[in-house]
């Protein structure tokens, strides 16, 4: 009998768990009772193992915050910070560009793909050290991708590391009118690239005008750097959203089960938002326990593109979900080259973010574990987005949709090709693919039998071959670079 009643107590949550999916048009992996025990055992981890936090600053505004420094010199952090945090930060988030879009990101939908950091630039099969050039093609070609929305920042070999934000950050605003999200070496280069955003901003606070957005890693398992801290505590202050990054790598710095990663990664995250809130209270955040590894014992290698990083990254926007925070992760793939498995593994991370309902979607044009980009890379992805997108508006039911008016007008007919409803909807409804052959073989052979790798290595071409737009007036160009050069000259350094 004790059995029947459980058995029948656990259909009944499951049936409310898929209630709540349907509703909220997401695919779930984790129940609200998963998440909540995810959640609690992360609780207890912060509580009783405590953060290491390099920055005594930061030490001392938790204490003074009600956070206790055990005898190892780990911060312990109460629940009541965590809570007090998750009410502080808000519940959505704007991110803009300079072309006029704004994106409203939260629990409640809307999703923005994003392309990767990187050392290097791959083309075809050669890697080699990425420069401000290879940034800029990488940033034409992006700009010209319309299901991509951001650029992110990498590292630049021809400029000195404690350069490499700031004046890659100048390149990509340059080249580009997207979403900037730079990546950050130093504080003070973070100050710097915030100058520099204000500048594109022409007067409009960054708050209400979010052209750039910024974010650091933990070390999990619960380390924070100086470094991250630093970036944090410089870049607070100005409603400037912030990525709270944890990469638990599951069988090395993180238990090997899945749930057991997640503990690792919401008290990674969480202990971040305690941080950035007590800096900067209502200072918009993502939750990004998307960025976690799993660890291939065979190889000796952390995995980005495999079947359980999809698992996790999408089971992160579920415990984002759950504590009501906007949530990040990104598409990622081992492969080398811009070829058939960095195509399916890269559709695969991101269908799963996309039916999660993941809101910042990173990762676009990376290879090698996110060590590389590729421009052919980017121009796949933006086709895999365009796909990925599309099934995440699903299937409205409505009467307009339901097209009884049509169906009674042309269903004897069988001639929906010319009707009105048609004519006003295929448009968006149907998607329309750029690179992917959609054509009859006569003439897929007349225009030169291409595969679909030579055919996205021509769109690069063709986009590189187009003259260069202008995203930064002259005098805005200017200032950017007194700004660069500055920063340089305080650090008595050259490019």
């Amino acid at each position: 009998m004790r059995k029947a009643a459980a058995g029948a107590a656990a259909v009944q949550r499951r049936f409310a768990h898929v209630l709540r999916a349907i509703v909220q048009g997401v695919a779930l992996l984790l129940t609200h009772e998963d998440c909540g025990r995810i959640h609690q055992n992360a609780l207890e981890v912060l509580e009783t193992l405590g953060v290491r936090v390099d920055a005594p600053e930061i030490v001392h505004l938790l204490q003074d915050a009600g956070a206790t420094l055990d005898s190892e010199g780990r911060v312990r952090i109460p629940r009541r910070l965590v809570e007090q945090a998750l009410q502080q930060a808000p519940r959505e988030l704007t991110l803009a560009d300079r072309a006029g879009h704004l994106w409203r990101l939260g629990p409640a939908g809307g999703s923005v793909v994003v392309t990767g950091n990187a050392l290097y630039i791959t083309r075809g099969r050669t890697r080699s050290d990425l420069r401000s050039a290879d940034l800029a093609e990488l940033a034409r070609v992006v700009d010209a991708l319309d299901n991509l929305h951001g650029m992110v920042g990498t590292s630049l070999a021809d400029y000195p590391p404690t350069a490499r934000d700031f004046a890659g950050f100048r390149v990509m605003a340059e080249n580009t009118a997207k979403h900037l999200r730079p990546c950050i070496f130093t504080p003070d280069g973070a100050r710097t690239l915030i100058e520099m955003a204000e500048v594109l901003a022409d007067g409009v606070p960054l708050r209400e005008r979010p052209l750039v957005s910024t974010g650091f890693s933990i070390i999990s398992p619960l380390h924070w750097t100086a470094l991250a801290l630093g970036v944090f505590k410089s870049t607070a202050g100005k409603g400037i959203p912030a990525t709270i990054n944890s990469e638990p790598l599951g069988g090395a710095t993180a238990p090997v089960t899945m749930a057991g990663c997640l503990v690792i990664g919401d008290a990674d995250v969480l202990s971040g938002l305690v941080i950035n809130q007590l800096l900067e209270p209502g200072r918009p955040c993502f939750y990004n326990v998307g960025f976690a590894h799993v660890f291939d014992m065979s190889a000796g290698l952390a995995l980005t593109g495999a079947p359980e990083n999809a698992l996790l990254q999408a089971a992160g926007a579920d415990m984002a979900r759950f504590h009501k925070l906007p949530s990040a992760s990104w598409m990622s793939t081992e492969s080398m080259c811009s070829d058939a498995q960095a195509a399916f593994e890269k559709m695969h991370t991101g269908h799963a973010h996309a039916a999660a309902g993941v809101n910042l979607i990173w990762g676009a044009g990376n290879l090698e574990s996110t060590l590389a980009m590729s421009p052919e890379m980017l121009v796949t992805d933006n086709e895999i987005a365009g796909y990925f997108l599309r099934y995440a508006q699903g299937i409205p039911v409505n009467d307009e949709t339901l097209a009884m008016e049509a169906i009674n007008e042309a269903g004897r007919s069988g001639d929906f090709l010319n009707s009105p409803h048609t004519l006003k909807h295929f448009r968006h409804v149907l998607s329309r693919a750029q690179l992917a052959v959609r054509d009859r073989r006569g003439n897929w052979e007349a225009k030169g039998s291409r595969t679909y790798e030579e055919s996205a290595e021509e769109r690069v071409r063709e986009i590189l071959a187009r003259e260069p737009k202008q995203h930064v007036t002259a005098a805005q160009l200017a200032e950017l670079k007194r700004i660069e050069q500055a920063a340089l000259k305080s650090q008595g350094a050259k490019p």
